[in-house]
């Protein structure tokens, strides 16, 4: 390790030459771009022809590290999705960290590590960052926060608007692998299990999709998972989303602690699925194209959307028990700091 300290102090966030080294022997040397330019204020960017995408998030999972990955690359993959699922074809990304005085040194270095590889598997470049170094008991460790920006091919269409009654419900993997993963990380239910955190680009599965005719949108299931983003179709189209129990992916250990703690995995984040609606038409073809990929191998139509009358608007679940059930919108958080 060439980092000097063991434990980040206050005197690394100070403009001197501690805060020079930070940011030369960690994040320069783990970014994956040996043409990062440390020394600018701003940072020149190219871009090509098409319609420019801008997307921005925050990252306080706990812990920090967990099966499957860390904050460095749900920072990352997280912002690289958001991009995808819209159709842009990611390129660039910001960081800025914010640090807690007391964070071991060799936990930083990992993280920057991650992060470094995480964009580089997915084909972006970290071109600009920060950092910021607060007192201890004032922050979770580190908090990181990334920018990230993209370019979507122009003629192509994809929004809550192009929403059809009869049109197709896919997600492109399992169900709550990551809000699985992070929960048996923390230790606090004294439960154990080998679930690990879905954390990945989905940019594959995107770049399958887009080219398929009759793709109507796309949305990565994060905080509050199927269930949020089956709500934000509804009340946008005011179609009912009818979703089928026995067609929806998740995997026994999550459903076995889902059933031991009490929640829903259907609420349960993801890091790297994507939820799609595509026409009916399309339907067994996009679901071929995501099956014909390491990341989409589980994927499955899982509904559709149809007119809902007076009552439009609502998420239904057909049981596996032969029964109906509304899906609630979610009000509580069931699990926070996730992402």
């Amino acid at each position: 390790m060439t980092f000097e300290d063991r434990h980040i102090r206050l005197a690394h966030g100070n403009g001197g030459r501690y805060m020079r080294e930070l940011i030369a022997q960690v994040f320069r040397a783990h970014l994956a771009d040996p043409a990062l330019d440390v020394t600018c204020d701003a940072a020149p960017i190219v871009i090509p022809d098409g319609t420019p995408f801008v997307t921005t998030d925050g990252f306080t999972v706990q812990p920090l590290e967990f099966p499957g990955g860390d904050i460095g690359s749900l920072a990352v993959n997280g912002t690289v999705n958001d991009l995808a699922v819209s159709g842009a074809r990611p390129l660039y990304l910001t960081l800025s960290a914010i640090i807690e005085e007391g964070l071991e040194a060799a936990l930083l270095e990992r993280i920057a590590a991650s992060i470094g590889k995480a964009a580089k598997i997915a084909g972006v470049r970290v071109v600009a960052g920060d950092t910021k170094v607060v007192p201890r008991g004032h922050g979770g460790g580190i908090y990181l926060t990334t920018t990230g920006i993209g370019i979507r091919p122009h003629g192509l269409d994809l929004g809550l608007d192009r929403v059809k009654a009869g049109d197709a419900l896919l997600v492109s993997g399992p169900l709550g692998d990551h809000g699985t993963a992070v929960m048996l990380a923390r230790e606090d239910f004294d439960l154990t299990g080998d679930v690990r955190s879905d954390c990945a680009s989905v940019r594959p599965l995107t770049e399958a999709l887009i080219d398929i005719p009759g793709a109507r949108f796309m949305r990565d299931p994060t905080r509050g998972g199927l269930a949020a983003v089956t709500h934000e179709l509804a009340q946008a189209s005011g179609l009912d989303v009818r979703l089928d129990e026995s067609r929806l992916p998740v995997r026994d250990a999550v459903r076995s602690v889902c059933e031991i703690l009490g929640y829903d995995p259907y609420y349960l984040a993801c890091e790297g699925r994507v939820v799609a609606v595509v026409s009916g038409e399309a339907a067994e073809a996009a679901l071929a194209a995501w099956q014909a990929l390491d990341d989409g191998r589980d994927a499955a139509i899982v509904g559709w959307l149809a007119p809902g009358g007076t009552r439009g608007g609502r998420v239904i679940l057909a049981t596996s028990a032969g029964g109906e059930r509304s899906l609630e919108e979610l009000e509580d958080d069931p699990l926070p700091r996730i992402c």
